[in-house]
């Protein structure tokens, strides 16, 4: 039976990805809640599905299989004992919100079939969501300005966080914001009781309940031997640290752990906001990642042969680094906005760098940065534009919106 995952490289031709259909969650923003649920604005609900659903139309005619996140996750819970163990996961993880309604809202949750209830846990449970004959608490009954049982989820449909393919096993990640949490609660879930994968070994190198958080969008497949991950203001050094020493451990491809430290602010998210790789020799980057003097600091972590340490080499230059692990004499690297000052920031903003390969030299990149995408093309990439003007208001782009689950390996 085929191994249903199978991810070694950033560019090989892409053959199933993990997608997520901005659903109820998005319209269950709220200004007074927009931090915490970390958005900076309210996207308008049916554009921001047109818009996504452009953006899978434009896999799918490349041939790409497209699997929904929530339809993977219903038909994980049609046994009653996976679907209440599913929803007690979802309970306990949100104690600070549910305050002593705990058997209200499982009750709730219990009598919504496996398709509604997934999309409900998603989209959130309003306090209106619970008929008031049904509220047992006095507190249930009192006024209570906070609207929620269960907060939503509106930062789905940037599948590529929650988890991550590495060869043929998993990072089941802990996010670092507890708004974005439970998202992992899904692809845990689908990893075990799903039959297209619970029927086989898939090694998990990172699970949910680890100390550090560690989360997809820091996570690069460089090549079979190399894994970049970004020291980002949701990645952990102690995080890819865990990681290194699980990868050495239990397979024998990853060499390499790079990893890369980038300014924690909230533009540069993760290290594929300011970094991409589009071709075996070509790579989109922010230039204000690097100090003034053109240096980073970056770590290459490998197996010590004679102990059980990571043996831990310091870098300073991005180009070389790379140059180094993947065996080029040469290559490019593309500055987003072309290193103009103001469209390089603008377009940052937006998501320029943060493409997704589908094939080598083959990228899918929101319309809107423009000046990055005509770069693109003079140097010899086949860039595909889709729709952005509410989907980027989430501050993630075409990367971050994907979870490749196979992709051909490179020659």
């Amino acid at each position: 039976m085929k191994h249903p995952l199978n991810v070694t490289s950033e560019i090989g031709e892409l053959k199933t990805v993990l997608l997520h259909r901005p659903g109820k969650e998005i319209e269950n923003l709220t200004p007074q809640y927009l931090k915490r649920l970390l958005f900076d604005d309210i996207p308008f609900l049916p554009a921001i599905q047109k818009e996504h659903d452009y953006f899978a139309n434009i896999l799918s005619n490349r041939g790409i299989e497209v699997l929904y996140l929530d339809k993977l996750m219903t038909e994980a819970i049609q046994q009653d004992e996976t679907r209440i163990s599913f929803i007690e996961k979802v309970l306990w993880e949100s104690q600070s919100n549910i305050n002593g309604s705990y058997e209200t809202v499982k009750d709730y949750l219990l009598s919504l079939p496996p398709d509604e209830l997934v999309k409900k846990v998603m989209s959130g449970v309003v306090k209106s969501d619970i008929d008031q004959d049904k509220k047992i608490h006095l507190h249930e009954l009192m006024p209570d300005h906070y609207p929620f049982y269960l907060d939503p989820m509106p930062n789905l449909y940037f599948t590529r966080d929650p988890a991550a393919v590495i060869g043929e096993g998993i990072t089941i990640n802990r996010m670092h914001e507890p708004a974005r949490r439970r998202e992992s609660i899904f692809m845990d879930y689908i990893m075990n009781h799903h039959p297209r994968f619970n029927k086989h070994e898939i090694p998990a190198y990172f699970k949910r309940d680890d100390l550090y958080s560690l989360e997809g969008g820091d996570e690069l497949i460089l090549s079979d031997e190399v894994v970049a991950i970004g020291v980002s203001a949701r990645t952990s050094a102690q995080g890819i640290e865990k990681l290194a020493r699980e990868l050495f451990t239990r397979q024998k491809s990853i060499k390499k752990v790079v990893a890369v430290e980038i300014p924690k602010i909230r533009a540069f998210m993760h290290l594929d906001t300011v970094f991409t790789m589009i071709d075996h020799d070509k790579f989109t980057y922010h230039p204000a990642i690097e100090d003034k003097d053109g240096s980073m600091k970056i770590y290459i972590l490998e197996q010590d042969e004679n102990s059980d340490l990571l043996k831990i080499t310091e870098k300073n230059s991005l180009k070389e680094t790379l140059k180094e692990v993947l065996y080029l004499d040469e290559l490019v690297l593309i500055p987003c906005g072309g290193g103009c000052p103001i469209a390089s920031a603008r377009e940052q903003w937006n998501d320029g760098s943060n493409t997704l390969a589908i094939a080598p030299g083959v990228v899918v990149t929101y319309d809107r940065n423009y000046v990055s995408n005509d770069i693109l093309r003079q140097n010899g990439v086949e860039v595909i534009e889709i729709l952005s003007s509410e989907l980027s208001r989430g501050r993630g782009g075409p990367r971050c919106m994907s979870m490749p689950i196979i992709r051909e390996n490179i020659n």
